[in-house]
């Protein structure tokens, strides 16, 4: 036969059981005494059994009701997980995060961020689109991205971001933008090179080759940065969208490049290219995104693992 227990009648027959008296009992379960009174007879007559004996200092368990009392509180229980597992898979963050990615993830902890971001939130699916600094930033101002990795100028300003390269007016779209890191940019020259080089000004450098990228490029932007105040233009042989490829260019003798200052070393130390000694370029990685989407739920989530990360 099958029986249905209600949750009320188990809870009031554990608490009898406990308390040895129905009136304690009830106390603890805020109810009246002869609602639990109630209770426990549904109990009886749905089980079939005599659950509990009269003594004189209250009520006790029959054989039959002790051997039931584990089973109720597995069954009470199993009933909590129930809920608890219900509220929390409502409570649980989900949906798509569309991340711009940009350079080499080791350089922006890539893998680090979604392995953080998997782990605190594992219903959220992520999609990884590389591309340019700038690229990634009118992507996330067009709503084709929720967030992003941006390259920028020390003194970068939200306004300036938001016109320059979304193509809006700056009150109309304000990005939120946390810097992760600072660093340099070199210029690599071929080796072979030091004497067009080394001890060089950006003046004198601008008439050598240069190896430029497009205007969504940080590369582009920084040289930018130089050389219009002083209304020069680079000599451009060659026009490349990926630092890989203008790595590879320098190194065949093609022209200058600007490149992150560890790779640089590592360059000048192994493969023996030149690095110009009068001129750099600071430069800040940043995480971005909308600052009206800053606080939906599967944009937070990303911003909370990234500060775990680059903390």
């Amino acid at each position: 036969m099958a029986i249905a227990a209600d949750p009320q009648a188990l809870r009031a027959f554990i608490a009898v059981a406990r308390e040895g008296n129905v009136s304690r009992a009830a106390t603890r379960l805020h109810l009246s005494q002869p609602a639990v009174s109630l209770q426990l007879k549904a109990l009886a007559e749905a089980t079939g059994l005599q659950l509990f004996t009269r003594t004189p200092h209250g009520l006790a368990l029959t054989r039959d009701g002790a051997a039931l009392l584990p089973q109720a509180e597995k069954a009470l229980a199993a009933l909590s997980d129930f809920s608890q597992a219900a509220l929390s898979l409502h409570n649980t963050v989900r949906g798509r995060l569309r991340i711009g990615t940009i350079l080499d993830p080791e350089f922006t902890r890539l893998g680090a961020f979604l392995k953080e971001l998997v782990e605190s939130a594992p219903q959220i699916e992520t999609e990884l689109r590389q591309g340019m600094s700038g690229e990634v930033l009118a992507q996330i101002g067009r709503g084709e991205l929720d967030v992003g990795f941006y390259l920028g100028l020390p003194d970068d300003s939200e306004p300036k971001m938001a016109s320059t390269l979304v193509g809006k007016a700056p009150s109309a779209m304000l990005f939120e933008a946390k810097v992760l890191s600072h660093f340099t940019y070199r210029v690599l020259a071929p080796a072979g090179w030091g004497e067009q080089v080394l001890g060089r000004d950006w003046k004198a450098l601008a008439a050598l080759p240069w190896i430029a990228t497009p205007p969504a490029s940080a590369h582009h932007r920084l040289l930018a940065s130089v050389y219009e105040p002083l209304g020069l233009s680079p000599r451009q042989v060659a026009l490349v969208d990926q630092e890989a490829s203008m790595l590879d260019l320098v190194r065949s003798g093609v022209g200058l490049s600007l490149v992150r200052d560890t790779i640089a070393m590592n360059e000048a130390q192994a493969r023996g290219l030149v690095i110009a000694d009068r001129v750099s370029l600071d430069c800040r990685l940043s995480f971005v995104c909308l600052r009206a989407r800053r606080n939906e739920p599967v944009v937070a989530s990303a911003w909370a693992a990234l500060a775990q990360v680059w903390r």
